[in-house]
């Protein structure tokens, strides 16, 4: 145990686009990961990116064996503490100093014995978070569908006459009007920045990266959604600025899915909308504006946007796209029940949401844990039993 194995750096490929060499069995580490850290093995041979540290292990070593040491705690730390800086806001690593850690380095049949221990352990964790994963979908997906029927046919439907309008492809209650996005709302473009231009602190900001993010719930602003820029902007870009009651929109998805993507501003105080994103502001005679930010999120509204976007890579969703779109506008007093009523539906399913994910979590950190005890000793399993079929347990 404690011994250094003899690691190579990899080499260049040969074809001269600057990029390095990996084989299947070689480790591949980003060289400006998180305290996470980010790598594995690789099941194919080709060519990565020159940030890749790609590690050839000793042949002392088992290969997974090594996959399991490098995404230990105790590799975690050490890879960290050899950080040097940080550049674009991830730890970057030397490969001088990486090479130097210690780690430890059991007999190669102890080295087989721990492999076949923690896939055993590690597949059933694996299988529990899935579970959970799974169960996140469905509580998604059904939040999804309370608000969709509810922002469209209201909340008392089997009551209610309904009007067909030809013009969305739409039924909704008699009582409610319909009306272009153009007439609710008006629209302009947020900075014209890069992300070369956001500061660790200053003037709040929301970009298309933030939008798009798991974080934004497009029901209001979270401290997670926010980035920074410099104050100067409150003096050269003041048209840039949200109010309460605004909606910032991507202008672009990378996916038809994530076409019409938002952020609520439910708060007060200076907020930028960012780099390639539309401000949509409500006008004065918009009573209950989070009710939009329901029927923004609603898959039905959604589709209006999704079907007129355009690309292939990247779809771009315009100002004229957003102005087109239709809206369902209830009653004020209905606009206002709905809006209650949906709050408290959508509590209820974020909670339990919530527990799966922190079920999710401590498993996560189980299994990180029990690879850490395991490829350093803590915890021995050299006379451990594994089943046949581990995957039956």
């Amino acid at each position: 145990m404690g011994v250094v194995p003899q690691l190579e750096s990899a080499v260049k490929t040969d074809n001269g686009d600057d990029r390095k060499l990996i084989k299947a069995g070689d480790f591949a580490i980003n060289s400006r990961s998180d305290r996470k850290g980010a790598g594995g093995i690789s099941d194919y041979t080709g060519s990565c990116s020159m940030i890749i540290t790609v590690l050839k292990p000793h042949s002392a070593i088992s290969g997974k064996f090594y996959h399991y040491l490098l995404r230990s705690h105790y590799f975690s730390e050490e890879f960290y503490r050899n950080g040097y800086g940080i550049v674009d806001d991830l730890w970057s690593t030397k490969w001088k100093s990486m090479r130097n850690i210690y780690l430890p380095v059991p007999p190669r049949d102890e080295q087989d014995q721990i492999v076949r221990y923690l896939d055993w352990k590690t597949a059933a964790i694996d299988r529990l978070i899935r579970r959970y994963q799974e169960k996140v979908s469905v509580l998604n997906e059904l939040k999804d569908t309370v608000i969709d029927h509810v922002v469209i046919r209201g909340r008392y439907s089997p009551q209610q006459e309904f009007c067909t309008y030809a013009h969305w492809n739409l039924c909704c209650p008699a009582t409610w009007e319909v009306k272009r996005v153009r007439e609710m709302f008006s629209f302009r473009r947020g900075l014209s920045i890069t992300k070369e231009n956001l500061e660790k602190e200053g003037i709040p900001v929301i970009n298309y990266g933030q939008i798009h993010s798991k974080q934004n719930s497009m029901l209001g602003v979270t401290d997670d959604i926010l980035r920074f820029v410099s104050p100067s902007y409150l003096y050269s870009n003041p048209s840039a600025l949200v109010q309460k009651g605004d909606f910032i929109f991507a202008d672009t998805s990378e996916d038809r899915e994530g076409s019409g993507n938002c952020a609520y501003i439910d708060r007060d105080g200076k907020i930028f909308a960012g780099y390639h994103s539309i401000i949509a502001h409500a006008k004065d005679n918009l009573p209950e504006r989070k009710y939009f930010a329901y029927l923004f999120r609603s898959p039905t509204w959604r589709h209006q946007i999704r079907k007129k976007v355009n690309g292939v890579k990247v779809y771009s969703v315009t100002q004229q796209i957003l102005k087109d779109a239709f809206v369902v506008i209830p009653p004020e007093d209905e606009q206002r029940e709905i809006v209650e009523y949906l709050d408290n539906r959508c509590y209820s399913i974020d909670s339990l949401i919530v527990k799966m994910q922190q079920k999710i979590t401590l498993l996560q950190e189980l299994k990180s844990t029990l690879i850490s005890d395991v490829v350093t000793g803590k915890i021995d399993v050299r006379d451990a039993v594994i089943p046949t079929n581990p995957s039956m347990e």
